[in-house]
């Protein structure tokens, strides 16, 4: 079926388009036109002049709705993928958290499985652990260190594609030599849970760590020992000038001056927004099922207050909070939930941009910046059509549209014809058609 998006503030790689449509065929966009002129035969929907942009990617991401994609389960993925689509994921990298090795071969069981679905908005897994600084992983329960085993890990990269992304921490014995196979195989190697100062990252950048995971958070910055001071690991990380960040902007783990401070340095194209949600972000009040974690001042933490542990956040309030308390504009943070992290991602071919021939991966936000429409692959996602139905002006321009020619042809007054080829309900509904038409 033919949709077409009109009267709406439309975010192009170019910058907004304003008067524009976007028009929807067969889960593609067919094509992005500076002209809002109905298409015979399209189902129109009216953005009244809200944002229309790019579905956002989730790549890092535990859960949602009361389900972990650690739970390794079909129903969990299913349930998790859900919730966060009405919040505007329509491309989700399940993260899924590893003590242990073994949870990775079931993991892939299932995101291989869900991988095959049609129009399914699952593009890979991301792996967090094992091999990661205990010291510094105390918030996901990992209490030994685990060495980077190239058998255990050549094993299971040698048997699947579908592993997108995977973290761990460069000062793990053999994590370099890891970052480097990771590297080889087009899958991005992020540093995570670590101490590594400036030498550390420099050698692990130029082994294969790219990327930073939760930037600031469960890494020093800035430190003394002793007399002396040291560059911690942000700082580091910061000095790497083509090295990726991501920030979970939920306005709890990190404040607004610190979002602004990253976005200044290490901009757009090297910055992506995360949730890291556990799996009480989008569950309409269910409990938690892990009493070691607490929800406390809008953030998880563990059960001690020792450290946060995740999020409740979901991508529209990252998006939300970078501009409405970090000062950013709507573009660069929208670019950064979509955008960039579908090009780290390897995905950036399909989704992240408003481009014809890409997937219609779609999102309307209101002035407020609250989801009003979600499209994934072309589909609308359930409970998000607040702007589909019962909509006579976009019932009246699709109309207008086709009829325009021979209305001027005619000679015929506007309210003649439009009185007897379009449903009217009064008077009232006559001139916001005539409104529309001039």
């Amino acid at each position: 079926m033919l949709t077409q998006i009109i009267n709406g503030h439309i975010l192009t790689p170019q910058g907004w388009m304003k008067d524009g449509s976007v028009l929807i065929s067969d889960g593609k966009i067919l094509e992005v036109t500076n002209s809002d002129l109905a298409v015979i035969g399209a189902k129109v929907v009216d953005a009244k002049g809200m944002s229309i942009v790019p579905g956002f990617v989730a790549m890092n991401i535990h859960g949602g709705g009361g389900f972990d994609f650690s739970e390794c389960t079909e129903e969990a993925f299913h349930g998790a993928v859900a919730a966060h689509q009405k919040h505007g994921a329509t491309t989700i990298f399940p993260t899924v958290l590893a003590p242990e090795i073994g949870v990775i071969d079931k993991a892939v069981t299932v995101c291989e499985e869900m991988m095959r679905k049609k129009d399914g908005p699952i593009l890979g897994l991301h792996i967090e652990g094992p091999y990661l600084n205990p010291k510094m992983a105390a918030s996901l329960f990992i209490d030994k260190e685990n060495p980077a085993d190239p058998k255990e890990y050549k094993e299971i990269l040698e048997r699947t594609d579908c592993i997108k992304r995977w973290d761990s921490s460069p000062e793990i014995p053999g994590a370099l030599e890891f970052a480097q196979y990771l590297k080889s195989r087009g899958i991005l190697s992020a540093i995570s849970h670590t101490e590594a100062e400036f030498d550390d990252i420099k050698t692990a950048y130029n082994a294969g760590f790219t990327h930073a995971a939760h930037f600031y958070n469960a890494m020093p910055g800035f430190h003394k020992r002793r007399e002396y001071k040291y560059e911690g690991t942000v700082e580091s990380v910061f000095l790497m000038d083509d090295m990726t960040v991501e920030v979970i902007a939920d306005g709890r783990h990190l404040p607004s001056t610190i979002l602004r401070l990253v976005y200044k340095l290490k901009g757009v194209e090297r910055t992506c927004l995360v949730t890291d949600a556990l799996s009480c972000a989008a569950n309409e009040g269910k409990p938690l099922s892990d009493p070691r974690i607490i929800i406390e001042d809008g953030v998880c933490k563990l059960a001690d207050h020792s450290s946060l542990v995740g999020s409740i956040a979901t991508m529209d309030v990252l998006v939300r909070t970078m501009v409405q308390k970090a000062d950013i504009p709507l573009a660069d943070a929208v670019r950064m939930a979509s955008e960039t992290p579908a090009r780290l991602m390897g995905v950036s071919d399909r989704t992240g941009t408003l481009q014809r021939g890409k997937d219609a991966d779609i999102v309307i936000l209101d002035r407020k910046l609250n989801v009003r429409a979600v499209w994934s692959m072309g589909n609308l996602v359930p409970e998000t059509n607040t702007l589909v139905q019962g909509d006579v002006e976009a019932q009246a321009r699709q109309a207008i549209g086709n009829l325009k020619n021979l209305i001027e042809a005619s000679g015929s007054s506007m309210e003649k014809v439009v009185k007897t080829t379009v449903f009217i309900k009064d008077m009232n509904d006559f001139g916001k058609i005539n409104d529309i038409y001039k």
